[in-house]
């Protein structure tokens, strides 16, 4: 199993060869979108290079549940519910959503990912 820091190594690596960052652009709390300009074609590369880079196959719902983010169910007026948050948290247990939380409109979400998240992410996947 990788070390944290040869995840994060990797991590960065399928990045910067996705979005064109420089290396001190992808940063553990850099957001993927906000902060690295991902845009969701972006994602299919990232996620691409990813699975290569480990050996790892990552479903799409893992890292984006639109199913969640879509359903009545869990959403009312544009913003997650308590009920949806609780879904977003078993879904997602890598990513940190308190701030999400904080203020949780649903077009607010695809900002949400950091470069840590997808390294907590690729950790659970490879262990």
């Amino acid at each position: 199993m990788p070390s944290n820091e040869e995840v994060f190594e990797k991590v960065k690596e399928a990045l910067m060869d996705a979005l064109g960052v420089d290396d001190d652009e992808v940063t553990p709390e850099a957001t993927l979108v906000g902060d690295l300009g991902a845009e969701s074609i972006d994602f299919l590369d990232i996620v691409f290079k990813l699975e290569k880079a480990f050996d790892i196959t990552i479903p799409r719902d893992d890292l984006f549940p639109d199913d969640v983010l879509t359903n009545a169910e869990y959403v009312q007026e544009g913003r997650v519910t308590e009920v949806g948050l609780t879904k977003l948290k078993e879904r997602m247990p890598f990513a940190d959503l308190t701030k999400f939380e904080e203020n949780p409109l649903v077009q607010d979400f695809g900002n949400l990912l950091t470069v840590q998240d997808l390294c907590n992410y690729v950790s659970t996947k490879v262990a």
